[in-house]
């Protein structure tokens, strides 16, 4: 490619024009005039613009209409259906008979500082296009790359968490590629000298690994490396696409595994796990779900037949953006390279796609090796030299780790892992903090941490889990869809003191279930404090507490719940199992046919139990 004029690039980058002459072919075009403003260097709050890639009739004004995950999957489903294709069912996807699977996987993750890796620039992922841009970013003639120490800082967390030795000396390199995302033609990376090496991570059957990989798996990490990250593209209808060049800059980590996983599920262990770590220390802003975590996996397969043989040829997905994407890409590119090798053909070396709800991976180009990126030092950064101390300072205060909480949450509270890894790896460990602070308020109401009190811990956890995440779930009405966790342990919308009260007073057994679930609805519609000062005082006002039914008042209940239901008592005189469905049938109707304020479901249990062992079943047979 011949080389472009200054005037050409200049007119590209600052006022979105093409040439019609060169590589570009594409006719001369410029934004719409409401678009076509000056960028200004960094901090600067002017009017957003966006980039135009190439010309088609004017879009519209509205944003683009955001869906969600949820709502595309089923669109995916709906169309593979319509078009005659299923996923495939089989029990166990992990494995192939016959064949080995390999994979290595390329994390990047978005680094939790306030200016970019090379520019002043403050980060930015919610604020208008094109309004934090450096000159440095956009790659204007004369601007040079300062590298910001700051960013160092999470990037060092992050290889300490990831048990990584962290290199005294390391540089800076030049990876060259032109496409519109990068205005420079060429990503700054750490690809001969990154800052850490020679990490591992350990993974455990609570992680989510694979069955075939038993109790854990230990999985090398080659490097890490810091770069750029590049500028997002947004499409627009038709052939055009819009450039933010807020994300150029924005500093990245790249984590490179050894080709060490065998199973696709614990493919998505290992990067779900890398992402509850970088948010464990601080060290990412966001994670998948919100697009600050991305990875790339290399694929291949080989027979079991021969263990000497080499690995097979890879082949790479790219931005994968999910858990589920993560797995489903990997076990649709196993089965392909298989068919390949099955016909007779050869896997080539290529760089491949993967969309939600599919079922097949697709070629996006042919694989790039180092020769294509033409790697070199970069010339304008001096090598970057970290010294004990500081790796010592981060070490000693890193905190604890989330395997530790996890153990620590099973331990204490005899939590199921399950339970205890959501705790830890919710809302970036903001919700564990606050699972921390409630604990320390029931332990002040209660008196004590004793063994005595450890099912309403186990309630709170519970709560915070699972009442909680219904507030804000799909079925709510409410409109504020966020509850409001703070990084102390606090929730704005469910303050501590408040699911205090609840759950202590449900503990004590002075509310029902139903009218705790209730207050939990007050509290966070903000009635509390906005019409009533505490949830005590809601209780009295309401007169919510609950005064139970004494046992002589359960036993008439039972008898009117029992009475015409001669079949179902028949069915407790004989039986090879006892039949606890039939029973809780008949503590259902004693619920409705009672004062359902009034009655415990477990009392009502007992007393329903015993009233059929010693006055109904004994009828039943002596009539037999």
């Amino acid at each position: 490619m011949r080389r472009m004029r200054l005037a050409t690039l200049s007119g590209y980058l600052l006022h979105g024009q093409f040439s019609a002459r060169g590589c570009l072919r594409s006719r001369a075009t410029t934004l719409p005039a409401g678009l076509r403003k000056t960028i200004t260097p960094a901090f600067s709050t002017t009017q957003a613009r966006a980039v135009q890639t190439e010309s088609v009739s004017p879009a519209s004004d509205a944003p683009p209409v955001h869906v969600p995950l949820r709502k595309q999957l089923k669109d995916e489903a709906k169309k593979q259906k319509s078009a005659g294709k299923k996923k495939k069912k089989n029990v166990n996807n992990q494995v192939v008979e016959g064949w080995e699977l390999t994979v290595g996987i390329e994390i990047h993750a978005q680094l939790n500082t306030a200016r970019k890796l090379f520019s002043p620039a403050s980060t930015s992922f919610n604020d208008d296009p094109n309004t934090h841009v450096a000159y440095f970013d956009l790659a204007t003639p004369g601007s040079q790359p300062i590298f910001q120490k700051e960013t160092l800082i999470p990037a060092l967390r992050a290889a300490l968490a990831l048990n990584c030795d962290i290199q005294h000396v390391s540089r800076f390199d030049r990876k060259h590629y032109f496409h519109w995302d990068q205005p420079s033609g060429y990503q700054i990376t750490q690809y001969y000298e990154p800052f850490a090496r020679n990490g591992r991570i350990t993974l455990q059957s609570r992680d989510g690994i694979a069955a075939e990989d038993g109790d854990g798996v230990s999985i090398g990490i080659k490097q890490i490396q810091m770069e750029q990250d590049t500028a997002k593209t947004l499409a627009q209808p038709g052939d055009t696409h819009w450039v933010d060049f807020n994300r150029v800059g924005v500093p990245l980590i790249e984590i490179i595994t050894l080709p060490e996983i065998h199973h696709p599920a614990t493919a998505a262990a290992l990067v779900r796990k890398v992402q509850i770590l970088l948010n464990a220390v601080d060290a990412c802003v966001l994670g998948m779900e919100a697009g600050g975590l991305r990875a790339d996996v290399n694929v291949s397969v080989r027979r079991t037949d021969d263990p000497s043989a080499p690995l097979g040829m890879r082949t790479e997905i790219k931005n994968l953006s999910s858990f589920k994407a993560v797995e489903d890409a990997i076990i649709a590119e196993r089965d392909r390279q298989i068919a390949v090798l099955n016909a007779g053909e050869v896997v080539r070396g290529e760089t491949r796609g993967w969309s939600i709800g599919s079922t097949e991976t697709r070629k996006l180009r042919d694989k790039e090796g180092e020769v294509d990126y033409r790697y070199m030092p970069d010339p304008d950064l001096a090598p970057v030299v970290i010294g004990d101390d500081l790796v010592s300072h981060l070490r000693e205060n890193m905190g604890e780790l989330p395997d530790a909480e996890v153990d620590e949450l099973m331990d204490k509270f005899a939590l199921t892992s399950k339970d205890a890894l959501s705790l830890v790896a919710l809302d970036g460990g903001m919700r564990v903090e606050y699972f921390w602070n409630v604990v320390n308020a029931l332990t002040a109401r209660l008196g004590s941490d004793s063994p005595e009190h450890l099912p309403c811990f186990q309630l709170a956890a519970n709560w915070i889990l699972h009442e909680l995440g219904r507030l804000t779930s799909d079925r709510s009405d409410d409109d504020a869809q966020d509850l409001g966790f703070t990084e102390d342990g606090k929730c704005q919308r469910v303050p501590i003191e408040h699911l205090t009260d609840i759950l202590f007073y449900l503990h004590q057994r002075q509310i029902t279930s139903k009218i705790a679930k209730e207050l939990l609805w007050v509290v966070f519609r903000a009635r509390v404090p906005d019409e009533y000062p505490t949830v005590q005082a809601v209780i009295e006002k309401e007169n919510l507490w609950f005064h139970e039914l004494s046992d002589a008042e359960y036993a008439e209940l039972a008898d009117a719940a029992v009475e015409g239901q001669d079949e179902v008592v028949r069915q407790f005189a004989d039986y090879a199992q006892y039949p606890q469905g039939k029973l809780m049938f008949l503590v259902g109707r004693m619920i409705r046919l009672g004062s359902e304020e009034r009655i415990d479901p477990r009392n009502a249990e007992r007393i329903m139990k015993a009233a059929l062992e010693e006055k109904y079943v004994p009828a039943v047979k002596s009539q037999g």
